[in-house]
């Protein structure tokens, strides 16, 4: 394998996983990070030595097209994951979400276009399905705008999907269920949750319990990229990664409390409660598509794959230099 791959939204969570899994597997890999003036790489720069020294990385903004192109010379596949995508931020900066993950996307489908670029693996949510309709969610289910963010990443989708109708690009699109493991931010439910205890908290503090989720481990959505990157049966389609397993967030805090060894009261935080005709109350996806097509099997799937990526999550934010860098007793929206 020499294929020299972009990757947008290297520096974030599931895009520094997805470096590391792509060096694991042989690509050439350069990273596209948002521009900053200390030159950080976000969570890049838990990589070690030897692999950071593989990297080929890009310091740029995603809502800049020259910049954009500039970063995919030279590269024969994009994986883009560049987006904003808290969903109580998306509340206060909706115009943000539209110049990142809309434009954005323009941005990498033009860039792509014009330097003909040989596959687009597009980054979408689970979110734009709204609550469920019918379970499990396959790619069939409507598209439902609950959010600024989720309508931001249904006009993103589209756009791409545009392209390969119109322009023959070859896009596909992935759409990520509830993706969880180390590094993910304190945003997310299940962070929320083993920060909080971690740090000795006995009352966790929280959204909505009942909603239900398809959480998948970081691993298992990486390997779901790679082999969706592998397929030649892909181009043009919308291919949800899911675990196929479903469980209310109150009952994914009992369960993190009792693999945690702590007695903790679950408490509903008005401020993390989403409107309500915003709050999306059950998502639980069918992935029946992406096996057909590629050769992915997940290995954390089921309750017991579900306890097995929540207890290495747990073993990476136990150890205090990580625990260090969550700030527990703060919600940051």
């Amino acid at each position: 394998m020499t294929r020299k791959v972009l990757v947008t939204g290297a520096d974030g969570f599931i895009g520094s996983h997805l470096v590391e899994s792509l060096l694991d597997n042989g690509y050439e890999v350069k990273p596209f990070c948002f521009y900053n003036s200390s030159g950080s790489w976000g969570w890049l720069e838990e990589l070690c030595d030897e692999k950071s020294k593989e990297l080929d990385v890009f310091l740029g903004d995603i809502r800049d097209p020259v910049c954009v192109k500039e970063a995919m010379k030279g590269c024969d596949m994009v994986f883009h994951l560049a987006a904003l995508i808290g969903i109580p931020y998306s509340y206060i900066a909706a115009r943000s979400y539209i110049e990142t993950n809309i434009i954005g996307t323009l941005n990498v489908l033009e860039a792509a276009k014009d330097l003909g670029v040989s596959k687009i693996i597009h980054t979408s949510t689970s979110e734009t399905y709204g609550t469920a309709q019918s379970v499990p969610i396959n790619e069939k289910h409507p598209l439902s705008g609950q959010s600024p963010y989720s309508a931001s990443k249904i006009g993103a989708d589209q756009i791409a999907l545009s392209f390969w109708h119109s322009f023959n690009i070859p896009v596909t699109v992935i759409r990520p269920f509830n993706t969880f493991g180390p590094r993910q931010s304190n945003r997310a439910v299940i962070p929320t949750i083993i920060s909080q205890i971690a740090s000795g908290a006995k009352k966790i503090e929280l959204g909505s319990l009942s909603p239900t989720r398809d959480f998948t481990y970081v691993l298992d959505t990486c390997s779901a990229y790679i082999a969706i990157a592998n397929s030649n049966k892909v181009t043009g389609k919308v291919i949800n990664a899911a675990s196929n397993f479903e469980i209310s967030i109150g009952d994914t805090a009992s369960l993190i409390a009792s693999l945690m060894q702590s007695k903790v009261d679950l408490c509903t935080d008005s401020k993390r409660i989403r409107p309500i005709n915003s709050e999306v109350n059950r998502l639980y996806g069918d992935n029946s598509l992406i096996k057909d097509l590629t050769d992915w099997q997940p290995k954390f799937s089921g309750k017991n794959g579900f306890n097995n990526g929540l207890k290495k999550t747990i073993e990476w934010f136990q150890k205090p230099y990580n625990l260090s860098k969550y700030k527990h007793n703060i919600y940051s929206i």
